[in-house]
């Protein structure tokens, strides 16, 4: 059972070679994103639109099927018995190593429903780029691999993920969960006029979302997405992920979040390194706040680069986190969940306000 993710020595060469002469298989993503259609609300666990407050679950890199992912739900059961969740985030990489086969495919059933049993509430799930792979798990490379997430949320009571970007409206905070994958994938799409930096898809993504937030009245505007902007763990901040050359090393993602979430939300939650980070006053994004929430299964058992300056950091606990969001404040709690000791403990907290 492998618990931790690929330590920094996968920044090298042969990772590096390997990851640029596969770019050019990019042509398998070059088909268009399929959208499934809305499933009727009343087969799924109810979203808590016009809500004052919620309470809210955040992980991210959860789903592998293995005990260190059993016991960070088993700590998050605890919590939710006595304060109930309202909603979860899952930050993607939610069927590791590759991704699901379909939407049928039983890794659904192993490594998200069984998991999870008991925290029964809507799951907002984010796409990783484990979900996409094409060749090696986790290059992003097969786009459209991700849609058979898209298509499970026709089939399950928790798993919300009407298409591969879209917004949910709960009163009290907005959020808006992105793909940012055909911008930040190992294996870019050269050769897709759908899928490039500057194709249809990320175009049309690009303007629904300056729609979106600039006429989003909800007290808090909280983005979600798989990559981080900024990022004090190996796998590197946006522009360089990964020690890689550009495109690969996410280049094309730093320019859009720059350009269309930076100074216009407050937060911009990101799991894909496997760790917990609380940054602030990071350049770049003018205000908004970097949270990194990656370590529901595994830990990258390192350390941080401080190249941003955190408030919070871990490296070698799995984790998650907690937000309760009332009109006027988020209270963030993060969480350590030991490979030696049952349960969670709350290893810091801090207070947002308007």
């Amino acid at each position: 059972m492998t618990e931790n993710s690929p330590q920094p020595s996968s920044r090298g060469v042969g990772r590096r070679s390997f990851l640029a002469g596969a770019a050019a298989a990019g042509a398998v993503a070059g088909l268009g994103a399929t959208i499934a259609p809305r499933a009727a609300a009343a087969t799924r666990f109810p979203l808590p639109t016009g809500a004052d407050r919620v309470h809210v679950l955040v992980t991210g890199d959860a789903g592998t099927g293995e005990k260190p992912q059993y016991a960070v739900t088993a700590a998050a059961r605890e919590i939710h018995s006595a304060k109930p969740f309202d909603i979860a985030l899952g930050l993607g990489d939610n069927i590791y190593e590759a991704g699901p086969s379909g939407p049928d495919d039983h890794q659904f059933t192993t490594k998200f429903e069984k998991p999870n049993t008991g925290l029964d509430f809507p799951w907002l799930m984010a796409l990783g780029n484990h979900d996409n792979t094409a060749i090696f798990p986790g290059d992003g490379g097969w786009l459209l691999r991700g849609d058979a997430e898209v298509a499970y949320h026709r089939r399950s009571r928790r798993w919300h993920m009407p298409a591969r970007y879209y917004s949910v409206a709960l009163g009290v905070a907005d959020f808006f969960v992105l793909d940012m994958n055909p911008l930040a994938a190992y294996i870019p799409p050269f050769l897709s006029p759908e899928w490039q930096p500057g194709g249809h898809y990320m175009t049309r993504q690009a303007a629904w979302l300056d729609k979106a937030l600039r006429t989003s009245t909800a007290p808090w505007k909280i983005v979600c997405t798989h990559h981080p902007y900024a990022n004090n763990g190996p796998h590197g901040a946006a522009g360089d992920f990964d020690g890689l050359p550009a495109p690969l090393n996410g280049v094309e993602m730093k320019r859009f979040i720059e350009k269309h979430v930076a100074g216009r939300a407050h937060f911009l939650l990101s799991g894909h390194d496997h760790s917990q980070q609380v940054l602030e006053n990071v350049s770049g994004l003018k205000g908004t706040r970097q949270i990194v929430s990656g370590a529901a299964a595994k830990s990258v058992n390192g350390k941080s680069s401080k190249r941003y300056r955190a408030r919070y950091e871990n490296y070698t606990d799995r984790g998650f986190m907690t937000l309760d969001i009332g009109a006027d404040a988020v209270s963030l709690t993060a969480h350590e969940v030991s490979a030696t000791r049952p349960g969670s403990r709350q290893a810091f907290t801090t207070t947002y306000r308007r």
